[in-house]
């Protein structure tokens, strides 16, 4: 486990944006998280941070393939 108590991979919440992403590294006191299916990464503080239940894994994942099929992708 790191300093900040998280491994590199994990699927974690963040309550200060409402977002589920896996953990990346970490740097300065925070956490980089990136969208499970890829995307941009952003930084949390790790006490805004708990792990991800696995339907919300699952929810945040479907939902970003359902956006996708929207657009025939």
């Amino acid at each position: 486990m790191s300093a900040t108590g998280y491994e590199t991979g994990a699927v974690v919440r963040d309550a200060a944006g409402n977002r589920i992403g896996r953990v990346m590294g970490d740097v300065g006191g925070r956490i980089q998280l990136r969208p499970l299916n890829g995307g941009r990464e952003w930084d949390a503080l790790p006490e805004d941070l708990s792990p991800a239940a696995q339907s919300d894994a699952l929810s945040t994942a479907v939902a970003e393939v359902n956006s996708l099929s929207k657009w025939g992708l």
